[in-house]
């Protein structure tokens, strides 16, 4: 089957790209430009013509790659178009009157590329992360992870695993042989070394997983202290209701945000406080479950909040930062429990001083989440798969110290296995579909 799709954006452009590839490329080639294939990897002026009537649809630029030479290792053509939809939809259409071919489903270019052995998985991965990135930060991280860094390192994990079970499976073959006592050594010591390894790797704070998804930040605090004028000023933009009857945000309201480069998950939350109604107080649990499971809890107070030691408790002073609200009313109170917590003081109202808690945001997610230069999960796939890893390492080490070798093996090989599912060396299909379907039409 031959796939075709709008691999550039949808909507008005100057260039649009029409991506083609299958074993029907050649063809399409020669009856929409009445002509033969180009030199290979080399932009050429053509026109494109409709199939059914050679009506001249657009001139535009043709690049031919030849497989398996190709970024999906068939036969595949680029046609470079003006980026209007009509331009765009009379190419598809003409296409589409070719025998065996058909619109492309969402990543399947890179599906392909990834079963034609041009790709490993962690690759593809990186390039729909690289497609998503929003931050400059997430931007470098599906570079890491394109240039095959980690790929590298699960790979000489697993086959360190191979050459361990290569000599297990050599003391079952041959029973009667006993191995030497340093081969016997060595395997213990090279199954806990590489245990030792792959649970460094888990013990990451999972950086990558929280850089690719976002950074999550709570606002919470009493009612009416500005947390949803907060949002709003961070995002730019009128995302929460913002009123001085208390009570108003009820639910919890997230933004999508780009904090000094950082991309993070902003949750605007319900006040809390003693309430009577029923809706408020889920919106209050909420509120604290939201603040439970957050890198970074701002709390948000103001100065009429004068009693909020109590409040203040609820909440962990190592991911918090007091942000004390509405300073040009005054601010004078003294209190021990303040001292616990990085604070700053504000004005919404006058924009005073929110340059700082930006910079104070950042310094707080950066040196508690950003120090390893090193980063090879950013997905909770690969982290499941290192976990049973480790579990059937563990399981390795117990039989195999009763010298009960077949199930040892066994072990073992689930063990290797688990880290080649990370990078697709083994049978993957049952994970393709959801990773690849979260990719846009036409990569």
């Amino acid at each position: 089957m031959t796939i075709y799709a709008l691999s550039s954006g949808p909507g008005l452009a100057g260039i649009s790209v029409v991506r083609v590839s299958g074993p029907n490329t050649r063809k399409i080639i020669s009856e929409l430009t009445k002509k033969g294939l180009p030199e290979p990897r080399v932009a050429t002026r053509r026109k494109f013509n409709k199939i059914e009537d050679n009506d001249l649809i657009d001139e535009g630029i043709l690049i031919w790659f030849p497989g398996p030479s190709s970024y999906t290792g068939e036969d595949m053509a680029e046609f470079h178009v003006h980026g209007s939809k009509a331009v765009v939809d009379a190419i598809h259409s003409t296409i589409s009157k070719v025998d065996g071919c058909r619109l492309a489903e969402p990543g399947e270019f890179t599906k392909i590329a990834f079963q034609n052995g041009k790709i490993n998985l962690l690759k593809a991965e990186s390039i729909s992360d690289l497609i998503s990135s929003e931050t400059e930060i997430q931007r470098k991280q599906a570079m890491k992870i394109m240039t095959g860094k980690s790929s590298d390192k699960f790979n000489f994990l697993r086959k360190r695993l191979l050459k361990i079970l290569s000599n297990i499976e050599a003391k079952i073959d041959f029973p009667e042989d006993d191995l030497p006592s340093t081969i016997l050594k060595n395997i213990n010591s090279e199954t806990k070394n590489i245990k030792q390894e792959i649970q460094k790797i888990l013990n990451d704070q999972k950086v990558g997983e929280r850089i690719r998804e976002g950074f999550k930040i709570a606002i919470v605090g009493p009612a009416n202290a500005g947390k949803s004028s907060l949002l709003n000023y961070l995002s730019q933009r009128d995302v929460a209701i913002v009123s001085e009857i208390a009570g108003t945000t009820r639910d919890v309201i997230e933004a999508h945000l780009n904090i000094d480069g950082l991309p993070v998950v902003l949750s605007d939350t319900a006040g809390i406080r003693e309430s009577k109604d029923d809706i408020e107080r889920k919106g209050i649990k909420l509120a604290l479950e939201k603040a439970e499971n957050a890198d970074l809890i701002l709390i948000v107070i103001e100065p009429k909040s004068i009693d909020f030691t109590e409040f203040l408790s609820n909440f962990g002073s190592k991911k918090s930062i007091l942000v004390i609200n509405k300073i040009d009313l005054g601010f004078d109170h003294n209190n021990n429990e303040i001292e616990k917590y990085e604070t700053v003081k504000i004005s919404i109202k006058q924009e005073k001083n929110l340059d700082k808690l930006i910079k104070l945001i950042k310094k707080n997610l950066t040196n508690k989440f950003i120090s390893h230069e090193d980063v090879f999960i950013t997905r909770q796939r690969h982290r499941t798969n290192l976990e049973k890893c480790v579990e059937h390492l563990n399981n390795f080490e117990k039989k195999n110290s009763i010298e009960d070798f077949d199930k040892a093996a066994e072990d073992l090989r689930l063990a290797t296995r688990s880290l080649g599912m990370i990078v697709g060396n083994v049978d993957v299909e049952e994970i393709l579909g959801s990773i690849f379907n979260d990719f846009c039409i036409g990569k």
